[in-house]
């Protein structure tokens, strides 16, 4: 008999599973359920960049596109980077199409990394920083943000952590799951924390357009911190094209060559169908952007004062599509208040220690649903508050 135990890399078998899944799989199971879990935009794809695709299936365009990506959808990436951002890529040799922007990350860290380097990142933030650090070598250095500092990575907390082992300082802004965002002041105050190291920022941005009140600021708008920047982005969560999967990642361009071997060799290109819709969504999408965050802005205020109402403490988040409400006041932990929210309500949130430490006492919910569901969400919580002498507002 096989001993695969013995068999499996050592590296994955330390990694533990997502804490998110086991939510969902519950919820699948239940009817006339809620969820608030789910980190995707409830909109589909706009028309007009589904056609794009479906044309391109017509005219018979199923064959490999080169590594890199089309060359015209680099090219419009670059023109929307500039155009939204800012931000100046050459398409020809600092940018890669990639399977997602999971993908992104993940060459990103195998294309920097040596075992024993060590990769600074800020939490509560999304699940796969860690583990995608730890199977190339390296070690995850978890910083506890605050919410009393909106959850930023502020000059103090980097200084703290930065080592001479330490090889990249994740930005995860805006930040899934506490819709924190970093601004222009905060990047200037780590500009001299860095100088005269060769630390990278690895910045995810895939939620670039999903801030509400003010413009995106990317670390690599400023001069001081461009050449030490890889961008990562994508079209799931501004266009609605989640199941497309399809990202880039943007850079200096000694980097990128070297990630697109890691891409070349382990992928060959993105999906083709993929990249001939997200032409028609970097040249006409912008209008789309706009309805869709509109229409999240009013979600988050909404879910925001729902909250606030029940006595549960909810910061105002100013990125992405979350909330992230303090629910320490019910004496319950993050685990055992999702768990029995969705055994006696049928909704699901998320609970706040899936995304690290700092995440102990707080619940992840997502607004990209409906306002119907979020409104039959909150009653529903405050019929479990009330249930268990916890409602406070």
């Amino acid at each position: 008999m096989m001993d695969y135990e013995n068999i499996l890399s050592a590296r994955v078998k330390e990694v533990k599973p997502s804490g998110i899944r086991k939510f969902f799989d519950l919820l699948e199971e239940m009817e006339d359920s809620i969820s608030l879990g789910v980190g995707e935009p409830d909109f589909i794809t706009p028309w007009h960049i589904r056609d794009a695709g479906i044309y391109s299936l017509e005219k018979g365009f199923t064959k490999y596109t080169s590594n890199a990506g089309l060359a015209a959808l680099r090219e419009e990436i670059s023109a929307y980077l500039e155009r939204r951002f800012d931000l100046r890529y050459d398409s020809k040799s600092q940018i890669i199409v990639t399977v997602g922007g999971s993908e992104a990350i993940d060459i990103t860290m195998r294309a920097l990394l040596n075992p024993g380097d060590e990769v600074i990142i800020p939490v509560p933030s999304f699940v796969c920083y860690g583990p995608l650090a730890s199977m190339t070598g390296a070690t995850p250095v978890f910083v506890e943000t605050k919410s009393e500092d909106g959850f930023k990575l502020t000059p103090e907390l980097l200084r703290a952590n930065l080592t001479e082992r330490t090889k990249i300082v994740v930005l995860p802004y805006p930040c899934n799951p506490t819709g924190g965002i970093m601004e222009q002041a905060d990047y200037e105050a780590i500009v001299e924390i860095l100088q005269g190291t060769e630390v990278m920022l690895l910045s995810d941005e895939i939620y670039a357009e999903l801030t509400y009140g003010q413009h995106h600021f990317s670390p690599a708008n400023l001069s001081e911190l461009y050449e030490r920047t890889v961008v990562v982005n994508g079209f799931s969560k501004s266009h609605a094209m989640t199941g497309w999967r399809l990202g880039y990642v943007c850079g200096p361009e000694p980097i990128i060559k070297q990630m697109l071997k890691l891409h070349q060799f382990g992928i060959m290109s993105a999906p083709t169908t993929s990249q001939y819709a997200a032409i028609e969504a970097m040249r006409n999408g912008d209008e789309d952007i706009e309805k869709m965050r509109d229409e999240y802005d009013g979600r988050r205020r909404y879910l925001v004062e729902g909250f606030r109402q029940l006595g549960l403490p909810c910061e105002e988040p100013k990125g992405a599509f979350y909330v992230f409400p303090d629910i320490r006041g019910t004496g319950l932990t993050s685990d055992e208040f999702c768990e029995q929210f969705l055994m006696a309500e049928r909704v699901a949130v998320i609970p706040g220690s899936a995304f690290g430490q700092g995440g102990e006492g707080f619940v992840r919910a997502c607004y990209s649903a409906s306002m119907q569901d979020l409104g039959e969400a909150l009653a529903r919580l405050k019929h479990f508050l009330k249930q268990r002498n916890m409602l406070k507002g």
